[in-house]
């Protein structure tokens, strides 16, 4: 998709996460943990404009439009920290955006950046098991599936198993 874009959040964009990803309906009831601190994100975006050393967050746009964010962090547990970490990725969109491949080329194109400007040689991502929409977008974009994380994520009152999928900088894209 041409017309998918990543860039650094700007101040505007905060509103629309706020709007978007603060309630269940924005989220999916897949994606909702709870009410969270409605100023973490305006915080982070004070501090460091959320681009940080260790991960960050930027805006996903198709067009001129925002269609959600990426994140992404350092995963520390396969092995001594200073030489086996690698980057766990994530993604929101506005309900609107969804099912166009959007998230596909979002997830895509973050892999590509970060195995661009990073000396990192795995980007991993992880989603619940019911979750078929993610598992495609990230097959699409070329992550395999590696395992299932069994009751890994607590939400909305109970244990939930996980697929965890990677990509290696070393695997045909």
């Amino acid at each position: 998709m041409a017309g998918v874009t990543l860039r650094p959040v700007r101040e505007d964009d905060l509103t629309i996460f706020e709007e978007e990803f603060g309630t269940p309906a924005g989220r999916s009831e897949l994606q909702w943990f709870g009410f969270r601190s409605p100023g973490r994100d305006r915080r982070a975006y004070a501090e460091n404009g959320m681009l940080r050393d260790d991960g960050g967050t930027l805006t996903v746009c198709d067009g001129d439009d925002v269609a959600g964010r990426v994140d992404w962090g350092k995963a520390w547990g396969w092995g001594p920290p200073a030489d086996s970490w690698c980057w766990t990725i994530g993604i929101l969109l506005r309900p609107a955006f969804r099912g166009r491949g959007i998230g596909t080329e979002a997830q895509r194109r973050l892999a590509a950046y970060l195995f661009d400007h990073t000396r990192a040689h795995r980007v991993q991502a992880y989603t619940d098991t019911r979750n078929r929409a993610e598992q495609r977008a990230l097959e699409k974009a070329g992550f395999r599936r590696e395992g299932v994380l069994r009751e890994a994520q607590w939400r909305a009152g109970a244990w939930h198993d996980q697929l965890l999928y990677a990509l290696l900088r070393t695997d045909p894209r």
